[in-house]
């Protein structure tokens, strides 16, 4: 009885023993797992998991962000974005249905595998300035990324308007791409930029599709979307209204398509400004193709400083099937742009931004301005190469008629109204 009883405590004991090794190893695997570091050197925050389900979703508001408008939900999206960013395959950070407020948000790379950022809701930027060093939201060194949803990027610039124009503190950009490498922003709306709605900037492989984009018509430097020094980028199926360019291709981009994009209110689509700064790269293959603008200051653009600080050339730009309804000034080469109205280039009227080979086809509509074509080009630069071929556009008012200035312009017309066949 005595070594049966013994045999019993023995097997009692035996089984406790393996049961809490059995619950140190489970703990360790799950705690190695919550605590691994995001590429970045970043440890995935805590309840990061709860958050993630078998699928890789980390939804914020599982992560502490509230929907209500008010309560800064910035911890809980930067969290979500370390963990997705952390994890092996793909992931996703889920924004649900809700108003978010939230501070700057570095989304920062490399990251183990694509990362998709469903917006269903909307992120509202504060307006505390001091919070801000750079731009709103900041993709970096990030391959394989997604946006998209039927949410809303609400910059809230309307409540720092009028403190733009009386102090000197840059304002931020809403959604930036910065050494991004295949990336897609779908079906999102963005709204009320504090200064640029997009900015795709040192990026290849970029794809703006299928969204709408609103600001205030009488706020300048609220582009719709900028590109600089970045290739292979199309934008495209987007309905932009801003108070400056709808679409502007800066310095260094080449590869870039623009097309179904309905542009008004704004100052129309845009190559440049070229020449601001120095060491400034060329930009080429640029195509502009199906769009419509409406009402807008100005309709397709080409523009350099007259004082420019860069030697470089813009070429292979084609604008073609492009509608204009009662736009001013709808086709323009500037080469002496000069908004501070301080040019000391202008008294030689010379230009070191060489602008050749460039196609005006199937512009066609009405001009709120008598000007409907004007080339205004360098003496010690001219352009070349340029063509007008089926270039129809009216002055839809009254007591003038239409007419086109080309100063130092060499090319052909073809197909286009006499008044604007002025090319030399």
């Amino acid at each position: 009885m005595a070594s049966a009883n013994n045999a019993l405590r023995v097997f009692f004991i035996l089984t406790v023993i393996c049961a809490v090794c059995a619950g140190k190893r489970a703990g360790a695997k799950k705690g190695d797992a919550a605590a691994a570091p995001a590429p970045g050197g970043d440890a995935a925050p805590e309840g990061a998991t709860k958050a993630s389900g078998a699928d890789g979703n980390f939804d914020i508001s599982k992560l502490g962000a509230t929907g209500d408008g008010k309560t800064d939900s910035t911890k809980a999206v930067q969290d979500a974005w370390t963990s997705a960013c952390g994890a092996t395959g793909s992931a996703t950070v889920l924004i649900p249905k809700g108003e978010y407020l939230v501070g700057p948000l570095n989304f920062t790379g490399p990251c183990k595998g694509s990362i998709t950022v469903q917006l269903d809701g909307t992120l509202l930027g504060s307006n505390d300035l001091a919070k801000y060093t750079a731009s709103w939201i900041e993709v970096c060194h990030v391959e394989n990324f997604v946006i998209t949803g039927a949410g809303t990027l609400d910059g809230q610039g309307t409540g720092v308007y009028t403190k733009s124009k009386t102090e000197c503190k840059a304002m931020p950009n809403t959604l930036v791409l910065f050494h991004v490498t295949n990336a897609t922003v779908s079906g999102i709306r963005l709204l009320n930029s504090k200064f640029f709605h997009i900015n795709i900037d040192t990026s290849k492989d970029i794809t703006v599709k299928d969204v709408s984009i609103t600001a205030p018509a009488d706020v300048e430097n609220t582009d719709g979307v900028h590109v600089g020094g970045s290739s292979k980028v199309s934008i495209t199926n987007t309905s932009i209204g801003t108070g400056d360019d709808c679409v502007s291709i800066g310095p260094g981009s080449s590869g870039v398509t623009v097309s179904g994009i309905v542009c008004g209110p704004g100052q129309g689509i845009s190559v440049g400004c070229l020449g601001r700064y120095k060491d400034e790269k060329d930009v080429t293959d640029v195509t502009v193709r199906d769009c419509v603008l409406k009402r807008t200051t100005n309709g397709v653009r080409i523009k350099s400083y007259e004082d420019a600080e860069s030697v470089l050339t813009a070429s292979h730009l084609t604008f073609e099937n492009i509608k204009m309804e009662e736009v001013a000034n709808p086709i323009i080469i500037d080469q002496f742009y000069c908004p501070e109205k301080v040019c000391p280039g202008k008294r030689n009227n010379s230009s070191i931004v060489s602008v050749k080979d460039v196609t005006f086809r199937n512009i066609t509509g009405t001009s709120s301005t008598p000007e409907a074509v004007s080339l205004l080009c360098s003496a010690t630069q001219p352009c070349s190469g340029v063509s007008l071929i089926d270039v129809n556009v009216e002055y839809a008012g009254k007591n003038n008629k239409t007419m086109a200035v080309c100063n130092n312009a060499k090319g052909t017309s073809k197909g286009s109204l006499e008044a604007l066949a002025c090319l030399v």
